[in-house]
């Protein structure tokens, strides 16, 4: 398209067939494509048969605030820059959010191009209630904020999806048993997608 936008686009989680015909269209004709590793992303290309050319440029949580004036420029003059994050949809415990607020506000377009999402995958195939759900995403790591998001959670009668890193998942469902009580069911998924899913 020749209208500048903002285009988030989903990428594989784990097994490259999952990216979709319309998230290739996207990165082929993108002026700009944002990514959170130019090392990751260049494999995406690569395996799409897609030239990065010059366009790839690295927006991740350090630099995102800085980066968002920069795109919200290039989309005002009618660039299209796709961002993309390592896996799954950018702005979901990913960076890309800060891109979107800053050029919302400047009254510019921003478009998505739905792919996987490791929360709803997670969701799906727990076996536990999908009508209602809240996503926590990752735990504070110790101390008193820890304790009150766990406090929160045990009074919580949706389902709840989080992400924890798999050097503190036996630590975390310890302390997630200790204020929910033994009886609340737990499904934990690894490697979504990946050959050795769990």
């Amino acid at each position: 398209s020749d209208a500048g936008a903002l285009v988030l686009v989903g990428t594989p989680i784990g097994n490259l067939g999952d990216l979709t015909p319309r998230a290739v269209q996207e990165l082929r004709g993108a002026d700009v494509i944002a990514c959170e590793d130019t090392r990751r992303t260049r494999t995406l290309l690569s395996h799409a048969g897609i030239p990065a050319a010059r366009r790839l440029r690295a927006v991740h949580a350090h630099n995102e605030a800085e980066e968002a004036r920069r795109v919200v420029d290039e989309v005002s003059r009618g660039g299209r820059v796709v961002y993309v994050s390592d896996a799954g949809m950018p702005g979901v415990s990913d960076p890309g959010a800060r891109l979107v607020a800053a050029c919302t506000q400047a009254g510019l377009d921003v478009l998505v191009v739905p792919g996987p999402s490791a929360v709803l995958s997670a969701l799906v195939v727990s076996g536990l209630p999908t009508d209602r759900f809240v996503f926590e995403g990752f735990l504070p790591r110790r101390g008193k904020d820890r304790k009150e998001r766990i406090a929160a959670i045990a009074t919580e009668s949706r389902t709840i999806v989080l992400y924890e890193s798999p050097r503190r998942v036996a630590a975390t469902l310890a302390d997630l048993c200790e204020a929910c009580g033994a009886e609340r069911r737990v499904a934990v998924a690894h490697e979504l997608t990946k050959l050795h899913e769990e």
